[in-house]
């Protein structure tokens, strides 16, 4: 029979040694994991029915037949079937039909479009809509979870998260008006996403997917939800969204310091007068071209885009003073602005 000796000696206790130190989990916070999961995941069960693809026929010339003229996303955002688009998503079409998520193929109406902001809203007649809520974009903070879905090269009900990058950015518009309060996000975008929401993440929609920078990575820009919810009054009601217009064209130009301080301008710039409409406000008004304006109603004016921003539908049939340079010497003139030409009341 075989003796086995202890290692501690016979009759010895086994010395209790501590236990080694816990390894870290290098693995992420799975319950912060989990509520960001949930957040994304909550959000494309609710607002992704309420997507949809739109696909576009333009005839190039009258009397010749319809072809295919792109794609794009929109969304559902009143139970009676109207869509939030983008402008440039459904220029010129001659036929609109509507793909929703359910698979239902609907032809749809251009109730308007306003290329100014690059907005546009149809219409389907279609029973059993979702609806995505419009949310309020001036309470948005920089760093907040921002998703994106819509349907980039044709891959329907795509989801891409992100964070809102930054607020009130200008973006350029087609027709050269500026577009104000624009928000730039870096959930990812691609051809196709243009007219999907940006949504945060209690499922409210924030923007209107746009334009991204190419080929930057994550510079990505949706029209603010506040914008969006405006313009889609006006094309609801009006079917265009209606502007005041003074009957002028121009351009900026600095003023020569000498000019300015004589003038009293903090800011050494205005708008050149380059024409002036025939039978327009402006001329009506007493404006000769080489004028410069540098104030309407009040306020001051150093650039075109200052002028396109007081120039809003409460200015249309208002008199208002505007403030020219001509020759040297300070001018006030009374102007009317009347309604945008293609609506005049």
């Amino acid at each position: 029979m075989l003796d086995f000796e202890l290692l501690n000696g016979p009759g010895e206790a086994l010395e209790e040694r501590p236990s080694p130190p816990p390894v870290p989990d290098p693995r992420p916070d799975p319950e912060l994991l989990d509520a960001y999961s949930t957040a994304v995941v909550d959000v494309g069960e609710r607002v992704g029915p309420s997507v949809v693809n739109i696909d576009v026929r333009r005839r190039r010339s009258a009397g010749e037949p319809e072809s295919p003229a792109g794609s794009g996303s929109g969304f559902v955002f009143t139970p009676d079937g109207f869509i939030l688009t983008n402008s440039h998503v459904v220029h010129g079409a001659s036929r609109v039909d509507v793909t929703m998520a359910d698979g239902r193929e609907v032809r749809a109406d251009l109730v308007g479009s306003d290329p100014h902001t690059d907005l546009a809203v149809v219409r389907i007649d279609a029973p059993h809509v979702r609806v995505a809520d419009l949310g309020d974009s001036e309470r948005l903070k920089v760093g907040q979870i921002a998703i994106a879905i819509g349907n980039p090269y044709g891959f329907q009900a795509t989801l891409t998260a992100g964070v809102v990058s930054a607020l009130g950015r200008s973006l350029r518009a087609r027709t050269g008006r500026l577009i104000d309060d624009v928000i730039q996000t870096d959930a990812a975008l691609n051809p196709g996403n243009s007219g999907g929401p940006l949504v945060d993440s209690r499922g409210r929609v924030i923007g209107v997917n746009t334009a991204v920078i190419l080929p930057a990575q994550g510079l990505c820009f949706a029209i603010a939800s506040n914008t969006a919810r405006f313009v889609a009054s006006q094309l609801m009601r009006h079917g265009e969204v209606r502007r005041a217009w003074i009957g002028l064209g121009g351009q900026r130009i600095p003023i020569p310091p000498r000019a300015a301080r004589l003038l009293g301008l903090e800011r050494a710039s205005g708008v050149m007068v380059h024409h002036v409409e025939e039978g327009g406000p402006a001329e009506r008004a007493g404006v000769l071209p080489g004028d410069i304006v540098i104030g309407f109603a009040g306020r001051k004016v150093s650039s075109v885009d200052d002028l396109h921003r007081l120039l809003g539908e409460d200015r249309i049939g208002t008199k208002a003073p505007l403030v020219v340079v001509r020759r040297s010497e300070s001018r006030t003139l009374e102007i009317e602005p009347a309604s945008a030409p293609g609506r005049r009341d």
